[in-house]
C-alpha cells in the first residue's frame, strides 16, 4: 500500500493521489466527481483491491490537490490524468470516472485511447449545456455559505430516505463538501459548462460500460443512454439509484463493474 502522495503537473499544480494494491494486478484508475475527493471511493475499495491495483486522485481544486484560480477546462483535467499516469510509468489502465470524472474518462477515450484498456462511465453526460445556464450556478457557489453548498449537493446526490435518516454513508461526503474550496468547485463547473463531447465520443474505440441512475437528477438516465448509443459497442446499465450508486447500491455497482472488467 502507498499512502497519499503528490506529483506536479506541467502547469505547476500539485495533484494528490494514492496507489494501492498488489503490483502484479491490472491498474484501475478512479476519477472523482465535482465537490468530492478520492475518499468518495472508500466504500468500494476493499472489493476492488482484491482484483486490482487501484489508483485514485483528487482532481485539481479538490481534496489535497492545488486549487488554481479561474475556469478549468476538460482538456486540462484530462491532461492531469495522463500526466499522473506518466509520472507513475503506467502505460495502460482501466479507467472508471463518475460524474465529472466520467467526462474526463470520455476525453481520455477520444484523445488517448492507447492508454486505456476499458472505460467505465458512471453517472455522467457528454453535454450539459447550454453554457448560459451554468453562470448563475457558478456565481451561487462563489457566494453561498459552505452549509448551503453542502446541502444542495447532498440533495442532488442521495435519495430523500438516506438523508432523512442521516445515513452514516453520507457524512463523509458532507465533511468533504464543507472543506472544499468554492473556487475549486466553480473552476470545475466551468469545465462542465464548456464541454460538448456529443460528436467526438463516437470515436472512442475502447470497450465501454455506461452506468446511469434511474432517479438521477444531475446526469439523468437519458444522458447515460445517449452516451451508450453514441459509443460503438458500449454496454448500458441503469441502476435504481440517484447520483451515487457506488454508495447507494454498492453491491449492484460493483457487480456491473466487476463483470465488465473481468
Amino acid at each position: 500500500m502507498q499512502s497519499r502522495a503528490t506529483f506536479t503537473t506541467s502547469d505547476a499544480q500539485r495533484i494528490a493521489y494514492r496507489l494501492e494494491g498488489e503490483t502484479d494486478r491490472p491498474v484501475l484508475m478512479l476519477s472523482n466527481s465535482i465537490a468530492t475527493d478520492m475518499s468518495m471511493w472508500d466504500g468500494v475499495m476493499p472489493p476492488l483491491l482484491e482484483r486490482f491495483r487501484v489508483l485514485r486522485y483528487d482532481m485539481r481544486g479538490h481534496g489535497a490537490s492545488d486549487v488554481p484560480a479561474g475556469a478549468y477546462s476538460l482538456d486540462r483535467l484530462g491532461r492531469d490524468a495522463l500526466e499522473l499516469m506518466d509520472a507513475l510509468e503506467l502505460d495502460r489502465v482501466h479507467f472508471l470516472g463518475q460524474s465529472l470524472g466520467g467526462m474526463v474518462a470520455q476525453w481520455l477515450g477520444v484523445h488517448a485511447p492507447e492508454r486505456i484498456d476499458r472505460l467505465v462511465l458512471a453517472h455522467t453526460a457528454a453535454y450539459l449545456g447550454p453554457a448560459a445556464d451554468w453562470e448563475p450556478r457558478i456565481q451561487t457557489i462563489l457566494t453561498a455559505t459552505p452549509n448551503e453548498t453542502a446541502e444542495a449537493f447532498l440533495g442532488n446526490w442521495f435519495p430523500v430516505e438516506m438523508r432523512e435518516k442521516n445515513d452514516p454513508a453520507i457524512e463523509p461526503f458532507r465533511k468533504v463538501l464543507l472543506e472544499t474550496s468554492p473556487r475549486g468547485i466553480a473552476g470545475a463547473l466551468a469545465a462542465v459548462r464548456d464541454m460538448d463531447l456529443r460528436r467526438i465520443i463516437t470515436l472512442i474505440p475502447r470497450p465501454t460500460l455506461v452506468i446511469g441512475g434511474k432517479f438521477d437528477t444531475v446526469t439523468r438516465a437519458k444522458h447515460s443512454k445517449e452516451i451508450a448509443a453514441a459509443i460503438p459497442g458500449a454496454k448500458l446499465a441503469v441502476l435504481p439509484a440517484v447520483h451515487m450508486s457506488n454508495v447507494e447500491l454498492v453491491a449492484a455497482f460493483l457487480a456491473e463493474v466487476g463483470v465488465f472488467l473481468r
